[in-house]
């Protein structure tokens, strides 16, 4: 079993408040998402793993069973084109939970148009292999998100 923590401090919405029918219908796979606190901050890492996609506004790491976690940081961010976003680690690196991973401010993004919220995404999984998702309440980084079976 897998535990996936929450990348961000903020308000979990889950995926369905997500302003994105791609993540709101689940097409990328299932996991919850977070509306984020509106100050500078940093996206840590939701498990211990290996850095296999990086992007300024989105990040994949997969861990030792083989299971990818998605955090997109904001809807339709890249079209920001990295403005607003500083990459701490690079892509291939070995990271641990809770490790610092994007700098961004979630304000700036909102002030630039773009919805802040932050889908976290179990990479080809099911609904079903997942349990404990937490779609609602206050959640502070590295707390719980949902399991991974």
């Amino acid at each position: 079993m897998t535990t996936v923590t929450s990348p961000l401090a903020g308000r979990a919405i889950g995926l369905t408040a997500v302003p994105d029918p791609v993540f709101s219908g689940a097409m990328v796979g299932p996991g919850t998402a977070i509306d984020p606190v509106r100050e500078k901050t940093e996206a840590v890492a939701p498990v211990d793993g290996i850095v296999v996609s990086l992007h300024p506004h989105a990040f994949v790491v997969v861990d030792s069973d083989g299971h990818g976690v998605l955090t997109h940081l904001g809807i339709d961010t890249v079209q920001l084109n990295g403005e607003g976003f500083e990459l701490l680690v690079a892509k291939g690196d070995t990271v641990t939970r809770g490790q610092s991973m994007v700098r961004w401010d979630p304000a700036a993004v909102e002030a630039a148009g773009k919805s802040p919220v932050s889908p976290v995404i179990a990479l080809e999984a099911t609904a079903e292999s997942l349990s404990g998702l937490v779609d609602e309440g206050e959640i502070e980084a590295g707390q719980p998100l949902f399991g991974w079976s």
